[in-house]
């Protein structure tokens, strides 16, 4: 059984208490959720992460509403960092009910970790864990987002620090990828202060924004984060 609580203790502060919550059986309000828990087969999903007010938790059909309702009020904030289709590509699916049924499908699968980001109880982003693979490699890639309400007060770096010790424990990946556009400096802020080292640089990587851009590259393994990532994160802070 999935252990409840897991304590993530800063260098030189408190303890920050991250809760793990075993989610129960398939209900009649499973549906509306938007997961079959009788289908888990990926260790550690569906989760709920929970630190110093930032939740973290799987991603529901029930959302449709409150993405939507986030994601336009955001338009503006986000068009520079979204991800485009180029030209001659297949259209990307523009129903929320498609690209939620397609990530809950592959979550089920163990191909993606697809989560929300929660302050005060309103939606207010997400942290998407994508490319797990499992064999050899153990690995996956790291992608976030949030509204701009909630931007600069520390959400996006716990939100994801949460993610990563999650994906480095629970889930039992040994390495996880972040890639940031060099002009991307409020996410080049996340990695900076949870720690992760720059390990490469793509040109041409990703389609954003209309043209194809170059990423640098940030990873973490396992063995670099022993106490996990939001111990570092609490070190950090403590500092400034």
């Amino acid at each position: 059984m999935r252990a409840r609580w897991r304590r993530c203790r800063a260098l030189d502060g408190p303890p920050a208490r991250l809760r793990h919550s075993a989610l129960p059986p398939r209900s009649p309000d499973a549906a509306r959720d938007g997961v079959d828990r009788r289908l888990e087969v990926t260790p550690g999903w569906p989760a709920r992460l929970e630190s110093q007010g930032v939740v973290v938790r799987a991603l529901k059909r029930s959302d449709a509403d409150e993405w939507q309702a986030v994601r336009a009020r955001n338009h503006d904030w986000l068009r520079p960092w979204d991800a485009t289709v180029p030209p001659g590509a297949a259209p990307r699916p523009s129903s929320y009910k498609v690209v939620t049924r397609s990530l809950l499908h592959q979550a089920r699968l163990g191909l993606c970790l697809p989560f929300v980001i929660e302050v005060d109880g309103r939606f207010s982003g997400q942290v998407t864990v994508s490319n797990v693979a499992r064999g050899s490699a153990q690995w996956g890639s790291i992608g976030y987002w949030v509204a701009a309400e909630v931007a600069g007060r520390g959400v996006a770096p716990r939100a994801v620090g949460l993610v990563i010790d999650h994906c480095l424990g629970p889930v039992g990946l040994h390495r996880i990828e972040i890639c940031v556009r060099p002009e991307n400096t409020n996410s080049l802020r996340v990695v900076e202060k949870l720690g992760l080292e720059q390990v490469g640089y793509a040109p041409r990587f990703l389609h954003i924004d209309g043209a194809w851009r170059d990423h640098r590259i940030f990873a973490i393994t396992a063995e670099e984060a022993p106490g996990g990532v939001v111990a570092r994160l609490e070190a950090h802070q403590s500092h400034q």
